[in-house]
């Protein structure tokens, strides 16, 4: 089940590569893929989040040999050092999987959380869930907690109408108080994604 959601983000990302792909020729007038690589290369070597995380998209979605999963990591580590969301859910995807980087579900975690608060959709579902996980183990003390912010990055998640968001928000509210879902409400309410440091900059 965990595989398949996951699968189901590569296929929206595989989408987003041809629509950039498109505005990309337009952009840069390229009668040929490789001027075209070339000049997203170049982008991506001054500093241009976008074009990382492109770049990122490339090699990690590229067909038979030419799929590169450690220049991919590397591509969307250095988008996601910029706040780039998409590039930090990517990122910590290759991270729970193993995928160019080594296995290592707490570092996905991290860029999980930061992708969340960066408003992206599918790190506000991978972060509801997590939370879910802890609230159901009988042993933690903030079991309370982890089920008001699972309900909070569901609820986010739902609002922009992400996979299975509206059915995991229903079924964590079934375990929660009145009191805790008016409070999960009121951080989602109250939640102002993070802008990237490219759209901070003068």
């Amino acid at each position: 089940m965990k595989l398949r959601r996951l699968n189901l983000v590569f296929d929206r990302e595989s989408s987003m590569v041809k629509s950039m792909e498109t505005s990309s020729d337009r952009r840069w007038s390229a009668n040929s893929p490789e001027s075209g690589l070339t000049a997203l290369q170049t982008r991506a070597d001054r500093g241009d989040a976008d074009a990382q995380f492109s770049l990122g998209l490339h090699f990690g979605s590229a067909p038979g040999e030419a799929l590169d999963f450690p220049q991919a990591a590397q591509w969307y580590r250095k988008a996601a050092d910029q706040d780039h969301a998409l590039a930090q859910y990517n990122l910590g995807v290759m991270f729970t999987r193993g995928q160019g980087v080594p296995q290592d579900d707490a570092t996905a975690g991290v860029w999980m959380r930061k992708a969340a608060e960066g408003g992206d959709a599918g790190g506000q579902y991978s972060l509801g869930t997590r939370h879910h996980r802890a609230s159901v183990d009988t042993l933690r003390v903030d079991a309370t907690e982890s089920r008001i912010e699972a309900y909070k990055w569901f609820h986010l998640a739902a609002a922009q109408g992400y996979g299975d968001s509206i059915v995991a928000c229903q079924r964590v509210t079934l375990t929660m108080t009145r009191a805790e879902v008016l409070e999960g409400n009121r951080r989602a309410a109250a939640f102002v994604a993070r802008e990237p440091i490219n759209s901070q900059m003068p």
